[in-house]
């Protein structure tokens, strides 16, 4: 356990450090009025108290991600806590910080025209598309995990908590921000701190301990390519690009800049401190990699969250952790829907403050929602975690346009980006709904895509804040 609250020190003393260092670069202007201030419109555009916003920000971003990945990347041993702790710090809430304050700069626009005015139009029509399909994919992800462990605990068919949670989705799709999300997610944060304080606790007094022992010769099980699975598979919990589609939403509701730190950079320490706990779960409460994977083939890593948490707290207790478990996801695929909304509605430029306009666009999205539900949940999660990733690695770079153009230091966002599109490009080639090429030619191709984007950017932007920006607002 030492190994662990090492990580957890290190993802605090990131926040204290490399986040205060981001911000700087940033630079949030104090006395600059808001997007919630200047475009208030009591629907989507509402001043939220600081506190809250960070409540809904967390729960928005974390869903299965930093539960079901990390339960996952547990089979690749002591190695996936070292990849959520430099994730963490050093690229996810790098991604999490410039997605939520470039959007504030940008009157609380949504990615895809953040990413526009960074990259051009060509980005922006591609990230339009690209983060509708995604959006989906998180939805349903976040429907299909919570109705089966609802299904497993009640007896009722899991279609019909799929049809219970689309409804609850519905309502809070459609109506003002505030009517639902910012009166029940402080609450459920509550819930949630419990879910992850009380499983540590548990685990520590029953005396668990990690397989493998942590040693040079054992960082990961030796059968697991490490490279470039590890990094799809922990995405929520290291850097995810879906929470550049949630960061916009939070945009609209702060009240001042100088908050960026804590409610963007730090939501995202804070579900790396979620994924922590699941990985450092998934290591220690079963004995060896196999007794995972046997766990994992009898029902997922739902059956691995239920078996953990009725475990380790008994019945009560188990049965609130697993509620907190249901009401991550479901607290991230109700705000996927509506960013997918508010996406749709700022390509029309369609004002939504009528009712009737947000009905117009939710009915088809969550109509393509359903249908998109009955596919497989595997096929689901692994189309999910490239699409995920690719997001973050094109959000990253956005934020090296913007601080390139702004003679800023923009190594802090260009070498994620370059780290990230080698592995979203070598998994591509390697995985099997990519190309299916062997892991050595597919590293090699992944590693020429990132050389190729770095040099294309430098030419493109090398020339710093000479470079012209079009319809740049900043």
């Amino acid at each position: 356990m030492l190994y662990f609250f090492a990580c957890v020190l290190a993802l605090i003393l990131g926040y204290v450090f490399y986040g205060r260092f981001v911000d700087n670069v940033f630079g949030p202007d104090p006395n600059r009025p808001t997007p919630a201030q200047s475009l208030a419109d009591g629907v989507d555009y509402v001043e939220i108290s600081p506190r809250k916003i960070f409540l809904i920000q967390l729960l928005n971003i974390a869903g299965l991600g930093p539960i079901f990945g990390p339960i996952l990347g547990a089979l690749y041993g002591p190695s996936a806590l070292v990849w959520i702790v430099l994730g963490s710090i050093f690229a996810g809430a790098v991604h999490d910080y410039f997605s939520g304050m470039l959007s504030i700069r940008h009157d609380g626009k949504s990615i895809p025209d953040v990413v526009g005015v960074q990259l051009g139009n060509g980005f922006k029509q591609f990230m339009r598309l690209f983060s509708i399909v995604l959006l989906l994919l998180v939805g349903i992800v976040f429907v299909l995990g919570p109705a089966k462990l609802l299904g497993k605990m009640s007896g009722l068919n899991v279609t019909a908590w799929v049809v219970i949670i689309f409804g609850y989705y519905f309502l809070a799709t459609i109506l003002p921000i505030q009517k639902i999300i910012g009166r029940l997610y402080p609450l459920f944060g509550a819930i949630l701190i419990f879910m992850a304080v009380g499983l540590t606790i548990a685990l520590m007094v029953q005396g668990y301990d990690f397989y493998p022992q942590l040693t040079l010769s054992n960082l990961h099980p030796k059968e697991l390519p490490l490279w470039p699975l590890m990094f799809i598979t922990i995405a929520c919990g290291a850097i995810s690009g879906f929470h550049a589609t949630q960061s916009p939403l939070m945009a609209r509701c702060v009240s001042n800049e100088r908050h960026g730190r804590s409610l963007f950079y730090g939501a995202m320490i804070g579900e790396g401190l979620i994924a922590l706990v699941w990985a450092t779960l998934g290591m220690a409460f079963y004995h060896e990699p196999g007794a995972l994977n046997e766990a994992l083939a009898v029902g997922g890593p739902a059956h691995v969250v239920n078996e953990i948490s009725t475990t380790l707290l008994g019945p009560v207790g188990g049965l609130l952790a697993v509620i907190g478990v249901i009401i991550l996801p479901i607290s991230s695929g109700d705000t996927a829907f509506r960013s997918a909304r508010l996406i749709i509605a700022d390509f029309f430029n369609m004002e939504q403050r009528q009712a009737g306009r947000r009905l117009l666009l939710a009915v088809p999205l969550f109509a393509i929602g359903f249908l998109i539900s009955k596919a497989e949940f595997g096929v689901i999660w692994r189309y999910f975690g490239w699409a995920n990733q690719t997001l973050a690695t094109i959000v990253l770079w956005t934020a090296a346009a913007y601080l390139i153009k702004q003679g800023k230091l923009h190594w802090i966002a260009t070498v994620p980006a370059v780290f990230m599109t080698a592995v979203a490009a070598t998994y591509l080639g390697y995985a099997p709904i990519g190309f299916g090429l062997p892991l050595q030619v597919a590293t090699y191709i992944g590693l020429g895509v990132a050389t190729f984007s770095l040099t294309l950017f430098m030419i493109c932007f090398g020339r710093g804040p000479d470079v012209v920006l079009d319809q740049d607002p900043i």
